[in-house]
């Protein structure tokens, strides 16, 4: 990519100066001819045909100067007018072939993609949810039908177009994905997203923006499985920092800091790991993985936080811990695979 947009830049340049020195010699040709007796008016359409070789006739019969000058101005000007002309075609030539190559390289990588996130909106919240699907190093897709965005995604993949167009959702492998994130500016835009996304897969997950407190029941109706309000939450963290400074920002540290040695992680406790039918007492979480499990959460969507050591764990639940990564990849093997037991 950046080496297409540096020959384009290469070659926008040759064809300015081309252009500056054919408008020169334009001028120079045309004061040239009125010196030599012509009108304004003859003199710029003598120039124009002789240096473009059209092979129209003198508009008056040359004098011997007339027709030094002439062969001065065709050596000149032809050359000159030749090399825009040349320049300009590749151009044009180089950034029509340099975007379809670009795009067929870009369609075969988003081909290549599966359990990825497609991202409808490249707006701040788009870019904030970039930012951070990139730092979990989760792959996913941008859409976005704004040129002017788009020449702002930088190496991420993209798909321009709109977002609630089948094709498009398609083209950005929604068949494939784990999620979709609607993130445009418009409530009535993402309500079509969403409704498009969940008619095609209905078992995708679906997280829709709600700039109004009164569309999120409609995007909820649409599809969603969770809504999101940029504007309250953002209120409501400002508040916890006013109100609860420390806490806030150690949440704040583990959930977004990549230095942080401490993360939170959800587990889905699987059916056949050794967990599953015992307490927390007895499968010895915390002293055999270092992992602290701080709510379990049913398959009906409650939560039970704090939970003692004779609470038994159930398959298909969600296990909210926090430790290291080893203690939490620790966890997380015990939890899915029976022969991992800890």
């Amino acid at each position: 990519m950046g080496q297409t947009r540096s020959g384009l830049i290469r070659r926008s340049r040759h064809v300015t100066l081309g252009v500056a020195a054919l408008v020169a010699i334009i001028v120079v040709g045309s004061i040239g001819y009125v010196v030599l007796g012509f009108g304004l008016l003859d003199a710029v359409y003598q120039t124009v045909t002789t240096i473009t070789t059209v092979g129209f006739r003198e508009v008056q019969p040359l004098d011997a100067p007339g027709k030094v000058f002439t062969i001065i101005l065709i050596l000149g000007g032809v050359g000159t007018a030749l090399y825009t002309l040349t320049v300009s075609l590749e151009l044009l030539l180089e950034g029509h072939l340099g975007a379809a190559m670009e795009r067929r390289r870009m369609d075969k990588r988003i081909a290549t993609l599966h359990g990825h996130v497609i991202v409808c909106g490249w707006g701040r919240v788009g870019r904030a949810i970039a930012r951070e699907l990139a730092a979990a190093d989760k792959g996913f897709v941008v859409v976005d039908n704004d040129p002017d965005r788009i020449a702002t995604i930088g190496s991420h993949l993209y798909v321009p177009g709109d977002a609630s167009d089948d094709d498009v959702l398609r083209g950005a492998g929604i068949d494939r994905a784990a999620a979709l994130v609607a993130a445009v500016s418009t409530d009535a835009a993402n309500v079509f997203i969403t409704l498009t996304g969940r008619s095609m897969r209905p078992d995708l997950f679906i997280v829709s923006r709600a700039r109004e407190d009164s569309s999120a029941a409609k995007l909820q109706r649409a599809g969603a499985d969770r809504v999101v309000n940029p504007q309250e939450i953002g209120g409501a963290r400002i508040a916890a920092f006013v109100l609860r400074p420390h806490v806030t920002e150690f949440l704040d540290v583990v959930m977004h800091e990549q230095g942080m040695e401490f993360r939170l992680e959800e587990i889905e406790l699987a059916g056949d790991s050794p967990l599953a039918g015992l307490s927390l007492g007895e499968a010895r979480v915390r002293d055999r993985t270092g992992a602290l499990v701080l709510a379990l959460r049913d398959q009906d969507g409650s939560f039970l936080t704090t939970p003692a050591a004779d609470t038994v764990m159930k398959a298909g639940q969600i296990l909210i811990s926090i430790g290291t990564p080893a203690q939490l990849h620790a966890l997380s093997v015990a939890a899915h695979r029976r022969p991992a037991a800890i």
